[in-house]
């Protein structure tokens, strides 16, 4: 029986989309020019892994080997269509600033990957866990991300000013070749702080027997 904690645990850290599988990218660069939209994206991400994970479980047996894959992306589209229309109806700033990154959800290989690799396989309960865990990892890379680029480029996080007046805005952390660069240096520190948190814990088995 698999341990919710460590489920919810390894999509957060361990296992996190952005700074340790490199998965779902697409998206990732275009819409973390403001906070509030890296955050708005991360949710509506969350959203839907945890509806099509919960889906995918319940129909596992059910569904033909064969067309396993295309089910799986009518439930996703499903899902990023309920997400759509309640974006466009009650925060359509937000609707009208992610534009076409919404309905690219469905093809966001995070949820796909989940819905094959892990909730085709577990129980609902489990896979609902999977996709939190992994939708707020996918979250707080965007929303670490995002935030930063914000504060550089604008001086600004979710629009209320940190920097005075005199401030000079790094435009580039704003482009392209700022997400690139920031999103290379967060993965890296990420990684580090991560390889020696599991360098502790090998220690401490070891030291354990």
């Amino acid at each position: 029986m698999l341990k919710l904690s460590k489920v919810f645990y390894n999509g957060i850290i361990k296992e996190n989309p952005i700074f340790v599988q490199l998965i779902g990218m697409c998206s990732v660069l275009a819409v973390t020019t403001a906070a509030k939209n890296g955050l708005a994206m991360g949710l509506a991400v969350t959203g839907v892994l945890i509806g099509s994970n919960v889906v995918v479980s319940l129909i596992r047996k059910v569904v033909p080997d064969k067309i396993r894959i295309p089910a799986y992306i009518v439930v996703i589209a499903t899902f990023v269509t309920i997400v759509e229309m309640f974006m466009k109806a009650y925060t359509t700033d937000l609707y009208n600033a992610l534009g076409i990154f919404i309905p690219l959800i469905v093809v966001n290989c995070i949820i796909l990957a989940r819905a094959e690799s892990f909730a085709s396989k577990n129980g609902v309960l489990a896979s609902a866990v999977d996709g939190l865990g992994m939708g707020l990892g996918y979250t707080m890379a965007l929303l670490i991300l995002s935030s930063i680029r914000e504060l550089l480029g604008s001086g600004s996080i979710f629009d209320i000013q940190i920097f005075g007046p005199s401030y000079e805005p790094a435009i580039i952390f704003i482009m392209p070749p700022g997400a690139f660069i920031l999103l290379g240096i967060l993965i890296g520190i990420f990684n580090s702080i991560r390889n020696k948190q599991a360098s502790k814990e090998v220690l401490q088995k070891e030291e354990a027997r």
